[in-house]
């Protein structure tokens, strides 16, 4: 008898299970990273959209005559001004592209309250597929505004508002079906490895919206709108909601709470221990409405923690670009790829605090601590900036894991504990609404913070960085509670 290829014998080693929790892993990682893609050109492309006026008019006349030489299609703007793209040219720049940033921000928070609502009572595969081609749309649209010679600020603010709604639609749903299949095991480390889908975004999305932002900023916006869509046929293809919809005998599932076994044809749910209790099925019961999801126990303190935490975060994610641009003097492009490095250190940020968090079994602790040594870290941040791009090049990987690393933890581990904690008695349909909530409130964070930024940066960067420091403060002191909390549970688990 041959002996088995070696590709084959690799195959053998995993069970049919095995290979479709690794599937759904990969396929969520993709097309949350996809959604992230399409948020970060607007972050490079501000360079472009206001330049400095100190460049030679005349140079910058004949890039653009190279430029037209080479793509006909494209007319000349109307209205090309030294200092950028019209209506973004003026001296109150700062509180226009502020403006873009607290559009998408703010229907994106208000958006979110009800995506864990509607998610909850829609299956996953549509609602996503649905999302992801409309974020594709809209986030086209606002490269489209290049190519027609659009100026005028309101069109930008309605694509901006319109594809922070739609864009709701996709966090909830990730999280509630890679909850369904990974159990609590390993929860910190597992999502945290996953949730590095956001800065694998960051960093795509930089890359190719900085390709183009000097030649023809309006494919930064098309060519992420496009692959967002692509990937939104991928979900509708491939996605698979639950184990039991391929009845998949994977024992992680989202209502499984310290190992419980699920008999999918009974429809019971059994405690290893052998205690049965009756069980709806995954469809049967009813969803958890707002308030019942308030009262589960952290969601109001995490939630709250969440705001100011993804204010640092994405007042990096919507600024730092710029920020490099003004104090290295680098321009959009290169800025664009340097800003980079912030993801990079988020992403070790959150597999760090999601292995960290797993060991102790302390999430609120493992956030408490990061968030504790990122306020300081910040404020090195914004004196050693100025010192060369090698002291910048550091602080920003550091930087990146210290700010990603709490906001990571809370928005998957966090979350998916949350949404499958016990005083639920077994409801697997709370997830998407928890997970909404958290991150819905975090949004309302992420939307002040670049319009704070906007509003501070005239008066110097550094007051910007005294904002996030104390922003990463009050991060902290919505976690004492639990933090003692946790501390006196394994104190008195010594004794």
């Amino acid at each position: 008898m041959a002996q088995l290829p070696p590709g084959i014998r690799f195959i053998t080693l995993f069970s049919r299970d095995q290979w479709y929790r690794a599937f759904i892993f990969t396929l969520t990682f993709l097309l949350y990273a996809s959604f992230h893609l399409s948020r970060k050109p607007i972050s490079i492309v501000k360079g472009e959209l206001h330049k400095h006026c100190a460049a030679s008019h005349e140079v910058e006349l004949n890039s653009y005559r190279e430029y037209a030489a080479q793509i006909q299609p494209v007319k000349k703007p109307s209205n090309v001004s030294q200092c950028g793209w019209e209506p973004f040219d003026k001296n109150n720049y700062k509180q226009l592209l502020g403006a873009l940033d607290y559009s998408f921000l703010c229907a994106y928070a208000i958006g979110m309250y009800l995506s864990g609502i509607i998610g909850e009572r829609l299956p996953i595969r549509y609602y996503l597929t649905v999302g992801m081609l409309a974020s594709g749309l809209f986030t086209a649209m606002f490269g489209l505004g290049y190519f027609y010679n659009i100026h005028n600020l309101w069109f930008y603010i309605m694509a901006q508002i319109a594809n922070g709604l739609v864009q709701t639609t996709g966090w909830p749903s990730v999280v509630t079906c890679i909850g369904n299949w990974f159990g609590k095991g390993r929860r910190g480390l597992i999502m945290g490895i996953w949730n590095s889908h956001t800065s694998v975004g960051n960093i795509l999305g930089s890359l190719i919206a900085a390709y183009w932002v000097s030649t023809c900023w309006g494919l930064s916006f098309v060519v992420p709108g496009v692959t967002i869509a692509v990937m939104g046929i991928v979900c509708f293809l491939f996605l698979i909601e639950h184990p039991k919809d391929i009845s998949c005998s994977c024992t992680p599932s989202s209502v499984k709470i310290q190992h419980l076994l699920i008999d999918s044809e009974s429809g019971t749910v059994s405690l290893n221990s052998g205690t049965a209790v009756t069980a709806e099925g995954r469809h049967g019961t009813s969803a958890i409405s707002f308030l019942g999801a308030l009262r589960i126990p952290g969601v109001i303190e995490f939630s709250l923690c969440l705001l100011f935490a993804k204010l640092v975060s994405y007042t990096f994610l919507f600024w730092l670009p710029l920020y490099i641009t003004n104090v290295e003097h680098l321009d959009a492009k290169r800025a664009g790829d340097l800003s980079t490095l912030f993801d990079v250190g988020g992403i070790f940020g959150g597999i760090l605090a999601g292995l960290i968090s797993d060991r102790l079994e302390k999430r609120a602790s493992t956030c408490g601590m990061m968030l504790l040594l990122a306020a300081p870290t910040l404020y090195m941040f914004s004196a050693v900036s100025k010192m060369g791009l090698e002291a910048t090049i550091v602080m920003l990987l550091i930087s990146g894991a210290l700010v990603n690393g709490p906001y990571a933890l809370i928005t998957t581990a966090v979350s998916a504990d949350l949404g499958t904690h016990k005083s639920l008695k077994g409801n697997a349909r709370a997830l998407s609404t928890v997970t909404a909530i958290i991150d819905g409130t975090g949004s309302v964070g992420a939307a002040l913070g670049p319009l704070l930024a906007g509003l501070i940066s005239p008066s110097g960067w550094n007051n910007v960085f005294y904002m996030l420091m104390v922003a990463d403060a009050c991060a902290l002191l919505f976690l004492l509670r639990l933090i003692q909390k946790e501390l006196r549970c394994n104190a008195d688990y010594t004794l």
